[in-house]
């Protein structure tokens, strides 16, 4: 059996890139590989070696991390052609990380086992964006056969979040993170709609939140966006098309007609991406709104 510290990460963007770096940092042998090598080239100086392709990253490892944009992107790249899954060594455990969808997760964790049953797959993606993710402080979602997979996995998610939840069969974490993404997508609509309220009568930012400070309306998260909207600086945490993305899937798996305000943001943020804002943050609705409230 391959090193349980040997470590591939497939997908080197926000978030994979910081999962990746975080275990270098932690001493894990990391074996990196994305469809944009680019990406790889501060890990690589850190120690990761990139490899060619999906299929060649994951040889040795005991633990593949997947960390990429949707369904068919991951299928691609772990069942299409030279697919990473057919040269995973045997008994090692497939942390499926990324935001697919309900039904999406089922259906790769089907696929997984009818190709590979000696593959243990863990279904973990997080809550947290990008800053979480630098710092080692996601929440991991995990979900799938613990007893089979904890002495791999539990060291790795202790280096990537402050804390691990386990959830139950493999698609409950996937099930839990559109619960959250819905929750997040619909606080940020209403930070920015606020913001905008707040601003059309005199009322600053920083004098709203002194005072909900301490009080059961405050959250850290509306400070941190606020302070995002006041500053103009839209570096993406969670960029806009991804939110769009993730809008759609809780649509998806739910009761479009019993999420209505969910399914106006969806359209709202559409709106917005085809504007031209779908690489920033997603507090970029707040001057998505502006331009349209200034029309």
């Amino acid at each position: 059996m391959s090193d349980s510290r040997s470590v591939a990460v497939l997908g080197l963007g926000a978030m994979g890139h910081a999962f990746a770096d975080n275990l270098l940092e932690a001493d894990f042998d990391v074996s990196v590989w994305n469809r944009s090598p680019g990406k790889a080239d501060d890990l690589v100086a850190g120690g990761a070696r990139l490899a060619d392709s999906a299929a060649d990253a994951v040889v040795d490892a005991q633990a593949v991390i997947v960390m990429l944009p949707d369904l068919a992107i991951t299928r691609d790249v772990l069942l299409g052609d030279r697919g990473a899954l057919a040269t995973m060594a045997r008994g090692a455990v497939l942390v499926q990380m990324g935001t697919l969808g309900v039904a999406e997760t089922d259906r790769l964790i089907a696929e997984v086992g009818e190709s590979r049953d000696d593959i243990v797959f863990i279904d973990a993606p997080v809550s947290g964006t990008k800053a979480p993710a630098e710092q080692g402080a996601v929440v991991v979602l995990a979900s799938g056969d613990r007893d089979r997979a904890a002495g791999v996995v539990e060291p790795i998610f202790d280096v990537l979040g402050k804390q691990t939840h386990w959830l139950g069969q493999a698609g409950r974490g996937a099930r839990m993170k559109v619960v959250i993404n819905a929750w997040l997508i619909s606080m940020m609509q209403g930070i920015a709609e606020t913001a905008h309220l707040a601003d059309a009568l005199g009322v600053a930012g920083d004098e709203l939140w002194q005072v909900l400070e301490g009080g059961p309306l405050a959250t850290p998260y509306m400070k941190l966006k606020l302070d995002t909207i006041a500053g103009g600086d839209f570096d993406p945490q969670m960029a806009l098309q991804w939110g769009l993305k993730d809008a759609g899937l809780a649509l998806e798996a739910g009761d479009e007609e019993a999420l209505p305000s969910l399914a106006q943001i969806r359209n709202l943020w559409f709106d917005a991406v085809n504007a031209g804002h779908g690489e920033q943050d997603i507090a970029a609705i707040h001057a998505y709104l502006d331009r349209y409230r200034r029309r």
